[in-house]
This record gives structure tokens, sequence and C-alpha cells, in this order.
């Protein structure tokens, strides 16, 4: 990379607030490599100011998967994804990190900076829904299990303890299943009248890899270019964040729509 080029470094809130140190040592790689606009937005609005002022120096966030996803996400929707490229420093808990992480961003945040100057860009697919929102990695349905019963109190076992010797104890856990009609690319998967325990989806090589699991028998997959769900409210977890409920939504791939800057292999 060349130090005439020029970068915006834009650093989430809770990135400074959460690893300050990490932070500063990410800012002192960057600036010693190129000239570096700091921007340290304080709300969502002041971060989407920053991106739409950005003109044309290239895009460094500094944060988590969240800083990640709202910042494709407004990109995508102002119609600006496919213009130059994204580069991201993590800073954050390794459970925040995860979706980054899968991308091939490096753990560490100085390595990453590193990246930032001497990487190379990498196209990425990215699902898009009906209501413009965009899934970076993984998508599952449902998203949202059952919580496990509170421990039995010693008259509740008394209790059971008494009812076991009457009649039989009821198996300790239940599957939980969700009537849900899913389609791909037209053709019809599973209908409503057949119980499954949840479906999950992942872009492949501009391909939406969708498996079905069903609560009694193996799971099933086939690969389409777009895909609907529908059935009684779901909630679905896109990357790290939980959507819903809802009752229908449509996801389509679109390949290579993004850029990241990471490492040269």
């Amino acid at each position: 990379m060349s130090a005439h080029d020029q970068l915006l470094v834009v650093i989430d809130p809770v990135a400074r607030r959460s690893d300050g140190e990490s932070v500063r040592i990410a800012k002192d790689v960057l600036c010693g490599g190129a000239e570096a606009k700091i921007c340290l937005p304080d709300s969502p609005e002041e971060f989407s100011r920053a991106l739409a002022r950005r003109g044309s120096r290239r895009l460094v966030v500094v944060g988590d998967d969240r800083s990640l996803l709202r910042t494709v996400t407004l990109l995508h929707r102002e119609r600006e994804l496919a213009d130059g490229a994204l580069s991201l420093v993590p800073i954050g808990s390794p459970g925040s990190l995860e979706v980054a992480h899968a991308l091939g961003v490096p753990q560490n945040a100085v390595a990453a900076a590193r990246a930032v100057l001497d990487g190379v860009v990498r196209r990425r697919d990215l699902l898009v829904d009906d209501s413009d929102g965009v899934v970076l990695g993984d998508l599952s349905i449902p998203a949202v299990r059952v919580a496990a019963a509170a421990p039995p109190t010693v008259w509740d076992t008394c209790r059971s303890l008494v009812r076991t010797l009457v009649r039989p104890a009821p198996a300790p856990f239940a599957v939980r299943t969700h009537r849900l009609r899913v389609e791909a690319d037209g053709v019809l998967l599973n209908d409503v009248d057949a119980p499954v325990e949840g479906v999950t989806v992942r872009s492949l090589d501009g391909v939406a890899d969708i498996t079905v699991h069903p609560p009694s028998s193996p799971a099933f997959h086939t690969g389409a270019h777009s895909f609907t769900v529908s059935g009684p409210d779901f909630r679905y977890r896109a990357d790290s964040v939980v959507s819903g409920p809802v009752r229908r939504r449509t996801w389509s791939v679109r390949p290579e729509a993004w850029g990241l800057t990471l490492p040269k292999r």
C-alpha cells in the first residue's frame, strides 16, 4: 500500500470502552502506514454520517461483529457496497468476533491493522432479505430455544417421587419443533404439516446451502439462489442478531457483493 493512500478509520464506541489499549495500538499501526483520518462516533447516527462523508478514503472499522454488520447494512442500503472495499480491525470479546474470524479477519488487532495496509481485497457473498436486511455469515431458524426449567426444590422432588410411584415419569426433555414452509428457488422442501427442529443456511460460492433438520430423521440440504420461509410466527438468527417474529421472509444470494481486505495468503 502506498503511503499516499488515505484511510477513514471509524472507531466504534464499544471498542473504545472495552479495550482502549488495543485501539490505541491499532491506530498507531494504521497512522504509521498511511494517511488516516480518525473518526470517533458516539451514536449510530454519528456512525452513519461518518460513512456518508468518507469520500474517496478507504473505510476501516475498528470494532466487533455488530460494527461490521452495521457498516455493511448501511452501505448496502445506500447502494454503495460494491464501491471499494471494507477493512475491519477486530476489538471485542471472542464471542463478539465469531463472524469476523469466520470471514478470515485476523484475531489479533495488530495483525489485522497490518492486513489493512498490506492485504488484498477478497470478494464475499451476501444474503439479502426482503426487508433489506443482510447476513454476512450463518442464518438459523429458529434461533430461540425454550429456556431450561429451574432446578426443583426439595418439596418438588418429593412430590415428583410420589407421582413416579403411581405412574411412569414423563420424558425429562421434549424436542421443540416448528411448522415451517421452506421453498428453495420455487421448489417446496418442507411444508407446515411436517414439523422441523430448525433450518440453517450458509452462503457458499454464490449459492445458499440450506439444511432442514427434521426431529426424527436425518437432515437434508440443497442449494438455491433464493429461498422463502413461512409459517406461524418465527424468529431467526442472522449472524449475531435475533430478529422477528415474522410470518414470511425471503432471502436471496448476492454473489461477491462486497469486498473485505484480508491478509495475503
